[in-house]
């Protein structure tokens, strides 16, 4: 059996060191210890020795030869001043043994029961110790001995487990990361089904289809927003390939997208941003299809959703207002947190990433999105510090 975790957790108290000296200076014992004691092993794992007795942290004495070995089994602490004038231990081997003629040794009991060792000392000549404030002193150096080994364990624990927990989340991660990507495939197959389907289908055809091509939208967003949250979570980070572009085509896409397969629903777009602004126009149209989706998932069904973009003094900003009932506020602080927002909205559909990973795409651009929401309306509005720019030309 291996002693280094006893020795290396009593080391890495750093009060051990101040308790032997005032322990020593105190009481003028010249050897004082922290020992591990088991049933067949006396273990130094701190001391201070100012008489040469040669015991430093590792060295081991022989646990029979030992009155440790007596408190291990008694739970009691053992007090001598003068070991000739001692009725029980005049005549004990051990005092012969190692030449003293003073001890005290205090057992040091863990949180569950169990017995650690002893915080001991030894002195040559007699020494006043059996009084209540040397013995309490040790008793009290003992207690704090034990709780810090305590937290030593608890935290030895917890870095065990958040390791394990760091490392199973690792791998769920790159599960993720290859599902969403063995995804992709047979999806787009479903997406080209659909495209030929319309040329041969009559309206009511159509109708169905429609609601087919809902289901593959909002499959193909959630495979993307999988895919970035675990290519974040893997140290990839969110990745952009900036060109100056013209905000407003990308924003008119997206929507028109949105009306063709939401036929039912009633939108608007207005977008006043001159020039072009630097941005990777993908992850601009991901951040916009994200916040519409939402906005269409929680919505009044019968009122328009809106979005405006326009420029400010700070760059510009992409807002998306729907009217329906407020967040509630329990929610609020979880809206772009991941996986977290069924917690306070029970009728969340899908895996709660989709305002996360706009919020992403967001600091990915310097930007941020911050939310109103009060009784009627909601807005989602995306800021970026990102100045429009006449420029015409095209950079990476």
């Amino acid at each position: 059996m291996s002693f280094d975790r006893d020795i290396a957790k009593v080391s890495g108290i750093a009060a051990v060191p101040t308790i032997l000296d005032v322990v020593g200076r105190t009481t003028g014992m010249g050897f004082t210890a922290v020992a591990r004691v088991t049933e067949d092993r006396w273990i130094t794992c701190a001391s201070r020795d100012e008489l040469a007795f040669g015991l430093k942290p590792g060295d081991e004495l022989k646990v029979e030869t030992t009155i440790c070995h007596e408190i291990r089994q008694n739970r009691e602490a053992v007090i001598i001043d003068d070991v000739d004038k001692d009725t029980m231990f005049c005549g004990h081997h051990t005092p012969a043994q190692y030449g003293f003629k003073s001890y005290i040794s205090m057992p040091i009991i863990m949180a569950d029961g169990s017995f650690f060792g002893t915080l001991c000392a030894i002195d040559p000549k007699p020494r006043t110790l059996n009084t209540p404030e040397v013995i309490g002193m040790f008793k009290l150096f003992a207690e704090l001995i034990a709780f810090h080994l305590d937290a030593a364990d608890k935290i030895e624990v917890s870095e065990t487990r958040l390791a394990l927990e760091q490392k199973s989340a690792e791998l769920r991660e790159q599960f993720i990361a290859v599902l969403g990507h063995d995804l992709r495939n047979p999806l787009a197959s479903v997406a080209g089904g659909l495209r030929l389907l319309r040329k041969k289908v009559d309206a009511e055809g159509q109708d169905w289809l429609n609601l087919m091509q809902v289901s593959v939208n909002r499959m193909s967003g959630l495979i993307d927003n999988v895919m970035d949250f675990a290519r974040a979570r893997l140290g990839g980070g969110m990745h952009l390939k900036l060109r100056d572009e013209s905000l407003e085509p990308h924003i008119r896409h997206i929507v028109a997208e949105f009306e063709n397969v939401h036929p039912s629903r009633r939108m608007s777009s207005s977008v006043n941003v001159p020039g072009k602004v630097r941005i990777d126009a993908g992850r601009m149209s991901q951040l916009l299809s994200n916040l519409l989706g939402n906005a269409l998932a929680y919505g009044d069904p019968d009122a328009p959703v809106m979005v405006i973009a326009k420029a400010n003094e700070h760059g510009f900003e992409i807002s998306v207002a729907n009217e329906g009932p407020p967040i509630p506020g329990e929610a609020m602080p979880l809206l772009f947190t991941a996986f977290h927002r069924g917690e306070v909205l029970p009728n969340e559909k899908g895996l709660g990433l989709g305002l996360y990973i706009s919020q992403e795409i967001a600091r990915a651009h310097g930007g941020e999105i911050r939310v109103t929401s009060t009784a009627g309306r909601t807005i989602f509005t995306a800021e970026f510090p990102i100045a429009p720019t006449d420029t015409s030309s095209d950079r990476e």
